[in-house]
């Protein structure tokens, strides 16, 4: 079932997503996030932009959100669109989902483009971006470094 986040479920999105900082370069955080963190995030961007969740027998197996792609008035109408899933919720048609309900939401607070950045390799969201739409628009070599390697950033778009 996917419905609209709230401030419980802050400890289920860390667990969710504190593995991604951990262990992958999917995310550039390098500090897990705390609960009261989470909670921060969500009550903040839940203000302007669409954040869901995914929950399946009572847990939450997954998670999206548009939030602010930068500050500058003129970017208003745009905005940086992301998922997670639990790690073993991969390939079940729950990210498509998700993403697809995210994109639907965010349509009507009149967004015009969202943005997917995406650490590179990873070719679950490079295709997952590409089926619904999105176009690579961006490669940047080496922007970011973690796990003492340095990692490339790719960029998609959909106008919407």
């Amino acid at each position: 079932m996917i419905r609209p986040v709230n401030k419980l479920d802050a400890p289920s999105i860390c667990k969710i997503y504190n593995y991604y900082i951990k262990n992958t370069i999917i995310t550039f955080e390098e500090e897990e996030v705390s609960n009261v963190e989470m909670e921060k995030r969500i009550k903040e961007n839940t203000k302007e932009f669409p954040w869901y969740v995914f929950e399946e027998k009572g847990e939450i197996v997954g998670y999206a959100y548009a939030t602010l792609w930068r500050k500058r008035s003129a970017y208003r109408y745009s905005a940086e669109s992301t998922v997670y899933l639990h790690r073993e919720k991969t390939k079940r048609g729950i990210g498509t989902a998700l993403y697809t309900h995210l994109i639907t939401e965010t349509k009507k607070k009149e967004i015009h483009s969202l943005i997917g950045g995406i650490s590179l390799p990873n070719e679950g969201s490079v295709a997952l971006h590409e089926k619904l739409g999105f176009k690579k628009c961006a490669h940047f070599k080496e922007i970011g470094k973690k796990f003492g390697e340095w990692v490339d950033v790719g960029y998609w778009e959909k106008t919407l």
